[in-house]
């Protein structure tokens, strides 16, 4: 069976579908977008992921296509049009389509919507978590306003592919010596007290929806979190570290860079956080 993806208002075979040369997503990155995991049909933290969209669209000033419900009905048909139970969804807007020029278009443009998904193996991510990745270190060359979920991700490109060229799953980026988070996670480390410690939020990362549920988990947990700036030199001496995102759910770190963490195996701490959220995020 094709895949099938959904384009403003229509469901398209997957390679067919298309959008304008003149998109302004296309021509200046102008549009945000977000990826939902689905598991046995059930959508992770959708709830937060639909805030963040509005969040994004809000900041950018872009009318929003279609309320909740008709993107949750959307999803649905989407998921049955693929035949999928466990999927990775894509969803993206921009600003529409115009002759190209930097200013917003004078008269508006009717935003664009694009949906896709595909297939996502929980077992391979449960298997991956068992074993736990490795990190590499690598300058935040982002711009001031990551906290905004745009398309514009050249520099995370690169700070991926710097990973992938090392043999590691991802890349801390580090600001003055600070590490921001990831190339697409948020980053975590455990102190020598059993504190979980992350950035704050602000201008400098993307507030993660599976960061909130995982700070949440924490609380019940009865685990300390704090939100603070902390160092590479502190993270390599951590006891524990981990990354949070929609497709790694919890995944446990075991090294950065050249240096091993904790005795070099996943942490029990991020193992326990790891199963109170899949069990939290699904009943959302």
């Amino acid at each position: 069976m094709s895949r099938v993806a959904y384009v403003n208002g229509s469901f398209t075979p997957h390679l067919n579908a298309h959008v304008h040369i003149e998109d302004r997503g296309y021509q200046f990155a102008d549009g945000v977008y977000e990826v939902c995991i689905v598991i046995d049909g059930r959508t992770y933290d959708f709830d937060g992921h639909y805030r963040r969209l509005e969040r994004s669209l809000n900041e950018l000033r872009m009318p929003a296509p279609m309320k909740r419900a008709p993107l949750e009905a959307v999803i649905r048909e989407l998921l049955r049009r693929n035949r999928l139970r466990d999927a990775l969804v894509y969803i993206q807007v921009t600003r529409g389509v115009a002759p190209r020029n930097h200013p917003f278009p004078p008269n508006g443009a009717e935003p664009v919507m694009v949906m896709t998904a595909r297939r996502f193996n929980v077992s391979e991510s449960d298997a991956k978590a068992a074993k736990g990745v490795k990190v590499i270190s690598q300058p935040d060359i982002r711009w001031g306003r990551v906290d905004i979920k745009t398309v514009g991700l050249l520099p995370n490109v690169l700070a991926k592919q710097a990973a992938v060229e090392a043999g590691a799953a991802e890349t801390f980026l580090v600001r003055d010596g600070v590490v921001t988070e990831c190339s697409s996670s948020n980053a975590w480390i455990v102190d020598k007290s059993g504190v979980l410690i992350t950035h704050p939020k602000g201008n400098h990362i993307l507030g993660g929806i599976t960061r909130e549920t995982a700070i949440a988990c924490a609380q019940e947990l009865q685990l300390k979190v704090e939100e603070r700036a902390f160092t590479l030199e502190e993270a390599k001496a951590a006891t524990e570290a981990f990354m949070t995102s929609a497709t790694s759910f919890v995944m446990p770190i075991v090294a950065i860079d050249d240096s091993r963490i904790g005795d070099g195996q996943p942490g029990p701490i991020a193992a326990r956080l790891r199963n109170a959220y899949k069990n939290k995020a699904c009943g959302n």
